[in-house]
């Protein structure tokens, strides 16, 4: 449609101009003496506008040729800079399929002609680090760190990545320290630091960078638990001994990590074996009204709190629900030996050897037995608890 309205508008031009000339009788006297010429005014219009458009060319014709240098110049560096992005490109296709000595050579093509030569000198110190030449990757990440702009922070989360490969913890954590200084926190960071972290035994940190993944998705509950579980303990670990510091620690969970089955029955022990018994018998109550789990019900006959009356209680409401649960009949029979219930404990003892004999019920029928001074009976349930081995 727009080539129809110009073709139009030329015509109309032509035939406008067509009828002034015809009724244009106006004419110019060029004098040049001895001479007089008198000339159309319409040839003289036609003239000058071709005069014009003639000088107008040439002028530009010229022009044309002093830029020609200059210009074939510039074709050859475009032509350069877009030989160097294929090769980055090549470089990168090379280093995602693992051949990275061809990685390498394309990216050292790259940055021999790109303009801004970082981000190929960061992947050919890339594709050195995979090869394991190190002084080849750290003079490429000398010269990345030389020429760059925005690739300051792909330059610290490399350097960070290849130190974490080479288990330097603190490299890696200063590097990250680093990024944090300068506002990223973004995800990829954070589980370099998590990484970091671990390598460093600071399990304190560990789970507060864990259940950071965990809050924004990067990590499942189930890929944050294990990792939330190992920190606990070796934070446990790390103040075994020191029952407040045992129980600061525990008290610092979120109350939806005390809900972890699998965590519970790692860390219960330790602050029982510390002589924490409120703390665990709380948790074990709290836990087994939610899920019940065998083994933390095993471990509760072994919390002595101040209420040994309710503990029995609560137990025995327990064993309604659950009347074959060996580990159950075992903590009751734990706690009627505290209260000195003795034929309580001995019934229940026996009930969690028939579901399930076990050397730990042999050796509490055999302790009681001696209590008791029935001395053939404590005999007769060491040798049949030795018979079931550790």
């Amino acid at each position: 449609m727009r080539s129809i309205l110009w073709l139009i508008g030329l015509f109309a031009l032509a035939v406008v101009m067509i009828v002034a000339a015809r009724y244009n009788e106006a004419y110019a006297l060029i004098v040049w003496a001895p001479y007089r010429v008198q000339v159309s005014l319409n040839l003289v219009i036609l003239v000058a506008a071709a005069v014009f458009l003639l000088t107008y060319y040439l002028l530009r014709l010229v022009r044309r040729a002093f830029e020609l240098p200059q210009e074939v110049s510039a074709f050859r560096a475009r032509r350069r800079e877009k030989q160097a992005q294929r090769a980055l490109a090549d470089a990168q296709r090379f280093f995602i399929e693992g051949r990275y000595g061809q990685a390498y050579r394309q990216a050292e093509k790259a940055w021999s002609a790109l303009t801004r030569p970082a981000m190929a000198a960061l992947l050919a110190a890339q594709s050195a680090h995979a090869l394991r030449q190190t002084e080849k990757r750290d003079a490429w990440l000398v010269k990345a760190a030389e020429d760059e702009g925005d690739t300051r922070m792909a330059r610290l989360v490399l350097e960070a990545e290849m130190a974490l490969s080479e288990r330097d913890f603190e490299t890696a954590a200063m590097r990250i320290e680093t990024l944090r200084d300068g506002g990223h926190r973004h995800i990829a960071v954070l589980r370099l630091a998590l990484q970091a972290e671990q390598g460093r035994g600071r399990w304190a940190e560990v789970a507060r960078i864990a259940r950071s993944l965990r809050k924004v998705g990067a990590l499942t509950p189930e890929q944050a638990a294990p990792l939330l579980r190992r920190a606990l303990i070796e934070q446990l670990r790390d103040a075994e001994g020191d029952l407040g510091a045992l129980e600061r620690v525990w008290q610092s969970l979120p109350e939806i990590e005390r809900q972890d089955s699998g965590l519970l029955l790692r860390a219960l022990p330790r602050l029982l074996d510390a002589g924490d018994r409120r703390l665990a018998a709380e948790a074990i109550e709290s836990q087994l009204a939610r899920d019940w789990e065998p083994e933390l019900a095993a471990l509760y006959g072994r919390c002595e709190t101040d209420d040994l009356r309710r503990q029995l209680a609560i137990a025995e409401g327990w064993l309604k629900q659950h009347p074959d649960d060996a580990d159950l009949l075992m903590s009751l029979g734990r706690l009627c030996l505290r209260a000195q219930l003795w034929g309580k404990a001995q019934s229940y003892f026996e009930a969690s050897l028939f579901l399930l004999p076990t050397r730990a019920a042999h050796l509490e029928l055999a302790r009681l037995a001696e209590r008791l001074e029935r001395v053939d009976d404590a005999q007769r349930h060491y040798r049949l608890a030795a018979s079931l081995g550790a």
